[in-house]
């Protein structure tokens, strides 16, 4: 079985769409999606995942499945320093590489930031959900593997976004995902693969194959777009340093 997770295209953040260079990189990327045979499509319930997808459904006079779960992780925290909510999934190197839970998987929830929103219980969400998914296509978790009760080469696909991906990489790979957050970059319209290996009949473990490719873009001369990412040097303020 092959799972393709899917961030949306080049976003507008103002209105949840995309920006004109978005739709650009969403039509690209439905050239490349219409090449493979895709057994279900999942997406996200916002606006930017949903307005990716939607080319490629056009162009393939498909529907997607939509899942309130695949949305952008939706678990703001207090920040310290300041008593706002914020996202859990940006800190800054200085601060999030000082806390020995962050590196744990199975303890990466339980720093002191990370209880003060429903960080858990989000993540929990999220890896019932991928679960569940797996389950319809003929994968049962059991313990940290999967029962390949229906083993097949069926490819699904999920349209969603860069923080949602990690928490199910974390799930499905037994990593902390403050550690894919934040070691880890996909690009607008990138693709992310796992492959199921089933080398004892049975017994199932996903692997991934590629993260955050966008050679689709590179193919038809369009740069993937910056976002999700931070300045090269510090001294480039042409870059985001937010």
């Amino acid at each position: 079985m092959r799972l393709i997770l899917i961030r949306h295209a080049d976003p507008d953040y103002s209105i949840d769409s995309l920006t004109e260079k978005g739709w650009k990189e969403a039509e690209i990327l439905s050239e490349r999606i219409a090449g493979i045979n895709v057994k279900e499509f999942y997406t996200s319930p916002l606006g930017r995942a949903k307005d990716t997808a939607s080319v490629t459904l056009k162009k393939l006079n498909r529907t997607a499945i939509e899942l309130p779960w695949l949305r952008e992780f939706n678990a703001p925290v207090i920040d310290e320093s300041t008593g706002k909510e914020r996202h859990p999934w940006d800190f800054l190197p200085g601060e999030w590489t000082k806390i020995p839970e962050y590196y744990d998987n199975q303890r990466w929830y339980t720093a002191p930031v990370m209880r003060t929103g429903p960080v858990y219980e989000e993540a929990l969400r999220v890896y019932n959900g991928i679960d569940e998914i797996l389950k319809k296509h003929g994968y049962e978790r059991d313990g940290n593997i999967y029962r390949a009760v229906n083993p097949n080469t069926d490819t699904i696909v999920l349209f969603c976004h860069f923080g949602v991906t990690c928490v199910i990489l974390s799930h499905l790979l037994g990593i902390s995902p403050v550690l894919l957050w934040h070691g880890f970059c996909a690009a607008p319209t990138s693709l992310t693969t796992l492959v199921t290996e089933e080398r004892r009949k049975g017994i199932a473990y996903f692997r991934v194959s590629s993260f955050g490719d966008t050679s689709h873009l590179y193919a038809a001369g369009e740069p993937p777009a910056f976002s999700g990412r931070y300045c090269e040097i510090y001294d480039n303020m042409d870059e985001r340093h937010d």
